[in-house]
C-alpha cells in the first residue's frame, strides 16, 4: 500500500480568510468546512453524500424558484446566490432539499484556493448554511433566502453525511473563525463555535 503524506494544516488556509463576501464587498457567510482533494473527488464525494449541484442563476431558474417557493413545489436543484472570495464567485454550490419547498434547504458553497499542499492537492474552502425561508434582505431590500443562525448545525449535518464514506479523513482546525457571532451579507445573524471541519481523501 502506498502511503500519502498528510500535512497538519493545508497552506492555503493562510490565504483564504474566514468569510465570503457579497458582490459589493459586504462580509458574507463564515467558512466552516473545507475539502482537500481534486475537483472530481469533491463532486463524487458530495454526490455520494446526497448533496447535488445547484442550477446556475438564470432568468428561468430565478422565476422557477420564486414560483415554486410560493406554491410549495419541490426544486431540488434550485440556484444559489453568488458569494465571493478574492473577487471570485463560488466554484460550486451543492444542496439537499428539505421537504417539498425550495425556500428551505441545506446548502454549501465551495471556493478553490490557489495554493496546493505538499502533494499537489487543492483546498476547497466552504460555507455550509441552512436556508430557513425566503424574505426581504435586511441590507439590500431584495428577495432572498434567510439562513438559520446556528451555522454549526449545518456544518455538522454535512459532516455526518460525508462520514458515511470510509475513504475520507476528518480534521478539525480550531480555532479558525475569529468572529463567533455576526451577520452575513443579507443581514442574517450567525453563531459559530469557530471550528473548521476539513475533509481529506485518504
Amino acid at each position: 500500500m502506498a502511503w500519502k503524506f498528510v500535512e497538519h494544516r493545508h497552506p492555503a488556509l493562510d490565504d483564504v480568510g474566514t468569510r465570503s463576501y457579497t458582490s459589493v464587498g459586504i462580509p458574507g457567510d463564515p467558512f466552516n468546512v473545507a475539502f482537500v482533494g481534486s475537483e472530481d473527488d469533491l463532486h463524487k464525494k458530495m454526490l455520494a453524500a446526497g448533496w447535488f449541484p445547484a442550477d446556475p442563476i438564470t432568468l428561468t431558474s430565478s422565476l422557477r424558484i420564486a414560483k415554486d417557493s410560493v406554491f410549495h413545489k419541490p426544486y431540488p436543484d434550485a440556484p444559489v446566490s453568488d458569494l465571493y472570495v478574492k473577487g471570485h464567485k463560488q466554484n460550486y454550490a451543492f444542496e439537499q432539499a428539505d421537504g417539498g419547498n425550495p425556500s428551505k434547504r441545506h446548502h454549501v458553497r465551495f471556493w478553490r484556493a490557489d495554493r496546493l499542499d505538499a502533494i499537489d492537492r487543492p483546498l476547497w474552502v466552504g460555507a455550509a448554511t441552512y436556508d430557513a425561508g425566503v424574505g426581504v434582505s435586511h441590507t439590500t431590500g431584495q428577495i432572498t433566502h434567510h439562513i438559520a443562525a446556528q451555522v454549526d448545525q449545518e456544518r455538522d449535518k454535512l459532516i455526518a453525511d460525508l462520514q458515511r464514506d470510509n475513504d475520507l479523513v476528518l480534521q478539525w482546525i480550531a480555532p479558525f473563525q475569529q468572529q463567533l457571532e455576526g451577520k452575513n451579507g443579507g443581514g442574517d445573524k450567525f453563531i459559530t463555535d469557530g471550528r473548521l471541519a476539513v475533509f481529506m481523501v485518504k
